[in-house]
C-alpha cells in the first residue's frame, strides 16, 4: 500500500511532455503504415503497433488526469510555466494523430472523434498559450525555445485528418493559424538563439522541432489542394529537408548530452520528415524521394526503441516525475 501511495504521490510531477512518446511513435506507425501499402508486406506490423500506442496513450492519459483531479495546483503551475505549458499541446497533437492512423486504418468513426476531440482540445490551448504570450508579465527572451513550435505544430496537423471529416474551410482555419504564426516565431527563435544564451543542455534535442511545422505543412498542404504539388508545398518540403540536413550537419552537439524526456523531441519531426518524404514520392511520382522516408523510418524506429528502454530505465530509478531541484 505504501508503494502505491508513493507511486500515486509522484504523480504531481508527471509532465505533459510525456506525450511526446505518443507523437513519435504514432508518427513511426504512420510511417509503416505507409511502407506496409508502398511494398506490399504481406505482415501488417502497423495495426500492431497502432493497438499497443493506444493502450500507451489510455495509460498516460489516465495517469493526467489523476493530476489534474488530485493534484490540481500542480497542473496550474505546468500550465502557467514559460516552458512547460508549450507542452500541454502534445496531448491535443497525439490525439490528432491517432486520429490520421486510424482512418488509415479504415476506422472512420474512431478516428472522426478522436479529431473532434484533438482539434477541440488544440483550439483551446492554442488559444490559452497566445493569451499567456501576449498578456504576461514573466516570459524573458530566455524562455523561448523550439518546444514554442508545439502549440502551432498541432493547428497544421488538423487538416491531415480534418479534410475527411469537416468542410474543408475548417481545415484552412487550423491551416492558416499554424503557417502563419510559424512564419512569425521562427525569426523570433532564431534572434534567441543567435543572440542570447545557449539552451539549457536538456531543452538542445527540442531544436529537432525545426523540422517539424515544414514537413506536416508539407502533408497538410497537400491534403488540403486534393494532392496538388505547387511551388509552396516544394519549399515546404525543400526547407524540412535543408533542417534535417543541417541536423545531420549538427550530429556532434547531440552526443554527450544527459538523458531527459526531452529527446522524444527527437521523434515526430523525424517522423514527420519520414511522411512528407513519402507523400513527395507519391505526388512528384518520382521513387527517390521513397528512399528518404525509409532511411528517415529506419533511424526513427532505432531511436525509438532506444529512447523507450532509457525511459523504462529512468521511471523505474525514480529519475523522472520528481520534483525539480
Amino acid at each position: 500500500m505504501e508503494n502505491n501511495t508513493s507511486l500515486l504521490e509522484r504523480l504531481q510531477y508527471f509532465p505533459a511532455s510525456f506525450f511526446g512518446m505518443i507523437m513519435g511513435m504514432t508518427g513511426l506507425c504512420l510511417a509503416v503504415l505507409k511502407t506496409e501499402a508502398l511494398f506490399g508486406w504481406s505482415l501488417k506490423p502497423g495495426y500492431a503497433l497502432l493497438m499497443f500506442i493506444t493502450a500507451l496513450f489510455m495509460l498516460l492519459i489516465s495517469a493526467y488526469l489523476y493530476k489534474i483531479i488530485h493534484f490540481r495546483s500542480a497542473f496550474i503551475e505546468e500550465a502557467r510555466h514559460p516552458i512547460k505549458m508549450n507542452f500541454l499541446p502534445a496531448i491535443a497533437i497525439s490525439l490528432l494523430l491517432l486520429s490520421i492512423a486510424f482512418w488509415n486504418i479504415e476506422e472512420v468513426k474512431t478516428s472522426f472523434n478522436l479529431w473532434i476531440l484533438g482539434a477541440s482540445l488544440q483550439l483551446i490551448l492554442t488559444l490559452w498559450v497566445l493569451y499567456n504570450w501576449t498578456y504576461h508579465d514573466f516570459f524573458k527572451i530566455e524562455h523561448s525555445n523550439p518546444s514554442w513550435f508545439i502549440p502551432i505544430v498541432g493547428n497544421i496537423v488538423v487538416p491531415i485528418a480534418g479534410v475527411n471529416h469537416v468542410p474543408t474551410d475548417i481545415s484552412w482555419f487550423f491551416f492558416a493559424i499554424g503557417i502563419v504564426f510559424w512564419i512569425i516565431l521562427k525569426p523570433v527563435l532564431f534572434y534567441r538563439l543567435i543572440f542570447h544564451a545557449p539552451m539549457p543542455e536538456k531543452l538542445i534535442p527540442t531544436l529537432f522541432i525545426f523540422m517539424a511545422p515544414p514537413a506536416v505543412g508539407f502533408i497538410a498542404y497537400v491534403a488540403l489542394t486534393q494532392g496538388q504539388i505547387d511551388s509552396f508545398a516544394r519549399i515546404l518540403y525543400f526547407f524540412g529537408l535543408f533542417f534535417a540536413v543541417f541536423l545531420l550537419f549538427s550530429i556532434n552537439k547531440f552526443r554527450g548530452l544527459n538523458f531527459a524526456l526531452s529527446w522524444w523531441a527527437y521523434t515526430f519531426p523525424i517522423a514527420a520528415f519520414s511522411l512528407s518524404s513519402f507523400l513527395m514520392a507519391q505526388v512528384s511520382q518520382t521513387p527517390a524521394y521513397n528512399w528518404l522516408g525509409l532511411i528517415s523510418m529506419l533511424a526513427l524506429a532505432f531511436l525509438i526503441v532506444s529512447l523507450s528502454v532509457k525511459t523504462f530505465v529512468a521511471v523505474k530509478n525514480k529519475k523522472i516525475c520528481t520534483a525539480e531541484h
